[in-house]
């Protein structure tokens, strides 16, 4: 989400069995997902049609943003507070706010929500140990997550929904997650994070593009992380009220969703496309492309020049093509400075494995540019390198910088990606494999 973010706020984790799944209509219910396409009915919209039947007689606190809407664009905010069906004690707001009025970095003020009257706390940064305070507060037993993730390790709202778990596993609430699509598809790619360096951008041991909604993330993270790190698990207090229609091969732009900034940097679903790889550029001395109208698909710096184009053009990267660019960021690094670099157009979203395309960008400014460097960051002496963090160990960096191509550093991941992929298989709810 934000550059401030990752250089302070994550430096160390904070907002820090197999569950029962729900369908709108039959609670109890664990269906996979069947269909493919335009008849995608994210799990808020199942619910409501419900009457929010899974809530019912529950005290009910909900945590999202302006991503949590239904098909009608209206907020499940609004909706459970206008249905009079839902018992509404608090909205927790993550990182740019409940409604979305905060800046890069920042949070909506805990305050009363005028159009419903609901307490929004302020919840961006909480750690298990004050959101749990939070939800006893406000005498929460249900706690309710609808957030559109990216399909990314380091876009920190699943760790907010981490977080929330453990919280709602302390105060004894059960936990609702209303499900919606990984945009990107439900194929895991990239390296793992390894325990030395997690971090708020990497709370926990999966790899970079997980491949999983967040009702399968809650599902993992309930029989795999959570009776270590809280004692106990959720089991059956743990509903993912599932999305219909949805499979594992559907990326965003077949669904017939509209797409909504779940933050300001991911304008458009080929953001999110592209943004398990070039997200990696934080990492670096290059311009990921913040500050311009299209971040994560600019990538450069005043360095730059056209070859860095022409040599990833020729590789032929599946699912994208490059076009050389010049930009000058507004925001963040290289401001008022005319950067050359590339645009990473999305020719098919299916086909794009973002963690290699990241490399592949990588090792080509390596090789082209000695100007190109890897960002260090002084508040983390024991773990400097920015770029560590993103991939979750030194090997990435320390292999570009060897010399390795692009192939061997995508080659160093595919057992433990292996490893991953069956580590996982027990709790996907949606049927479909890889393109």
């Amino acid at each position: 989400m934000t550059s401030l973010d990752r250089r302070t706020l994550f430096a160390a984790t904070a907002l820090g069995a197999t569950a029962a799944t729900v369908g709108a209509a039959a609670p109890a219910s664990a269906t996979p997902g069947r269909g493919h396409g335009k008849g995608v009915l994210p799990g808020a919209d199942r619910a409501a049609a419900d009457r929010w039947k899974v809530l019912r007689g529950r005290k009910v606190g909900v945590v999202t943003n302006p991503t949590g809407v239904l098909k009608n664009l209206h907020s499940i905010v609004d909706e459970m507070h206008a249905s009079g069906a839902v018992d509404l004690k608090a909205v927790f707001g993550p990182e740019h706010g409940f409604r979305g009025t905060a800046q890069a970095g920042e949070a909506e003020e805990t305050h009363t929500d005028p159009r419903t009257g609901v307490t929004v706390y302020d919840a961006y940064g909480a750690t298990a140990d004050s959101l749990t305070r939070m939800v006893r507060e406000a005498g929460v037993d249900t706690l309710v997550f609808d957030i559109q993730d990216v399909g990314a390790r380091f876009y920190t709202y699943i760790w907010t929904m981490y977080t929330a778990m453990r919280a709602a596993l302390r105060a004894g609430a059960e936990f609702v997650v209303l499900d919606r699509p990984n945009p990107i598809g439900g194929t895991a790619r990239g390296p793992m994070m390894t325990t030395a360096f997690t971090t708020g951008v990497g709370a926990k041991e999966i790899v970079q593009a997980h491949g999983m909604t967040v009702g399968e993330l809650a599902r993992f993270f309930d029989g795999e992380f959570l009776e270590a790190e809280e004692g106990k698990t959720f089991g059956e207090r743990l509903h993912v009220v599932e999305v219909s229609g949805w499979t594992r091969d559907t990326v965003f732009a077949d669904t017939g969703l509209t797409w909504v900034l779940p933050s300001p940097n991911m304008p458009t679903p080929d953001t999110a496309s592209v943004y398990t790889g070039t997200c990696l550029f934080e990492g670096t001395n290059l311009s990921e492309g913040r500050g311009t109208t299209a971040p994560f698909q600019l990538v450069g710096a005043p360095f730059v020049d056209n070859r860095w184009a022409e040599r990833l053009e020729a590789r032929g990267v599946p699912g994208v093509a490059f076009r050389e660019a010049y930009f000058n960021p507004v925001v963040n690094k290289f401001v008022g400075q005319v950067c050359g670099g590339v645009q990473v157009h999305v020719t098919d979203p299916g086909r794009l494995d973002g963690p290699r395309l990241g490399a592949e960008m990588l090792v080509a400014a390596k090789a082209l540019y000695a100007d190109f460097a890897w960002r260090k960051d002084s508040y983390d002496p024991a773990r400097p390198y920015w770029i560590d963090k993103l991939t979750g160990s030194p090997r990435l960096r320390e292999m570009v910088d060897a010399g390795a191509s692009a192939d061997e550093v995508v080659g160093a991941w595919k057992a433990e990606l292996a490893a991953f992929d069956r580590r996982r298989k027990q709790y996907l709810l949606y049927r479909g494999g890889r393109r």
